[in-house]
């Protein structure tokens, strides 16, 4: 994994180089290696594995006896946390890197990106810089997943705003999409429903799904009736973490709060719909009073 000098590992777990010195006459780890020049190298993994474990439980011997039994531990949300603590891109990408050899594309994201960056608070440096790496990795992922395989279309209206959890999860959820082979479209719900045709005619969606959550019902509705006035009613709407305003019952069935859930849930009602004319009257969101 590499080797650090006494100045960086000891940077790396907030102590002082006498610090991490005294540990090693103590505790016997970690344990450097001496260059030909006698200068010590500390193994980057034992560095690692040891601040996550003092982060855990703020007791050195505690801290050492965990890093020795798990070596640099697995790929985690806390890992990953950690990494946001410390504004470190490299090893935030390490740690997705290294999961991504045992959990697919879908479960990487929910079970360690996603849950890393929502364990931060939302009004901190570090949720900012966690945010930003994740918006990017997301978008990286989408252009390097496989062409459409299926017909069907999905269009995703995001009511996010920059910085919000919601918008990170509207990413996921048509990662996942796009990597069962749909076609996908996310666009601002702050467009103006009557320039959407070219758009709604180029993707022809079978399905619209209404995520984040600062869009107002009206706004929310318009947009529909634009889909729905090109697709008709074979246009399905579904709301993805909780999109639409609390204001009564609504027949719009909702995906849930997982994107690999949702993704699922969304696909399995496209392959129970069956394809229907388009030339049928435009509907509204129907929502109680």
């Amino acid at each position: 994994m590499g080797a650090i000098r006494t100045n960086a590992a000891a940077a790396m777990l907030g102590v002082s180089p006498n610090t991490l010195r005294s540990w090693e006459r103590r505790f016997g780890f970690p344990e450097p290696r001496r260059t030909a020049g006698g200068h010590r190298q500390f193994d980057l993994g034992e560095i690692e594995s040891l601040r996550a474990a003092f982060e855990e439980t703020h007791n050195i011997s505690s801290a050492i006896a965990i890093a020795r039994e798990r070596g640099a531990g697995p790929p985690t949300a806390s890992r990953l946390r950690s990494a946001f603590a410390r504004f470190d891109e490299r090893d935030a990408d390490r740690v997705l890197e290294e999961s991504l050899a045992v959990r697919s594309v879908e479960r990487t994201v929910e079970e360690v990106l996603l849950a890393g960056v929502g364990t931060l608070d939302d009004d901190t440096p570090e949720y900012a810089f966690a945010w930003r790496w994740a918006t990017g990795w997301l978008a990286a992922a989408m252009r390097v997943a496989p062409p459409a395989t299926r017909e069907d279309g999905a269009l995703v209206f995001d009511a996010s705003a920059p910085c919000d959890l919601d918008a990170l999860h509207a990413q996921a959820l048509e990662l996942c999409l796009r990597r069962r082979g749909l076609r996908t479209l996310t666009l601002t719900v702050a467009l103006d429903p009557s320039r959407l045709t070219r758009a709604l005619h180029a993707l022809a969606p079978r399905a619209v799904v209404l995520t984040g959550r600062r869009a107002s019902l009206d706004a929310l509705g318009r947009l529909v009736y634009a889909a729905r006035r090109i697709g008709g009613d074979a246009v399905a709407v579904y709301d993805f973490r909780g999109a639409l305003p609390s204001t009564g019952a609504t027949t719009v069935p909702h995906l849930g709060d997982a994107p690999l859930a949702a993704c699922e849930q969304l696909l399995g009602a496209l392959d129970e719909r069956e394809p229907r004319a388009t030339e049928s009257r435009p509907a509204l969101l129907a929502v109680g009073d």
